[in-house]
């Protein structure tokens, strides 16, 4: 299946970006990566490093929720100790 060459991928962007000879040669020309191992092991950690930062969003969010959640009970106590 050919590529179509009218989309532009992120990922292609960044390729160029890091180093634009490097994509030339490779979209381009078709030439191979030298160490195609050190690529698997560069995407490998690009996922791990996604999943990290997944989790820590998620946590993030919790911790706000949590907080939030905390500040209403205080300020329901708080109220309830004035009424009372």
């Amino acid at each position: 299946m050919a590529k179509d060459r009218s989309l532009v991928r992120a990922s292609d962007l960044g390729s160029w970006t890091y180093c634009n000879r490097a994509w030339w040669l490779a979209q381009v020309k078709g030439v191979a990566h030298e160490d195609p191992a050190l690529l698997e092991r560069g995407d490998a950690a690009h996922h791990a490093h996604g999943r990290i930062a997944l989790n820590a969003g998620r946590l993030a969010l919790i911790g706000v929720a949590l907080g939030l959640a905390g500040l209403a009970i205080l300020a329901l106590s708080l109220m309830w100790q004035l009424m009372g």
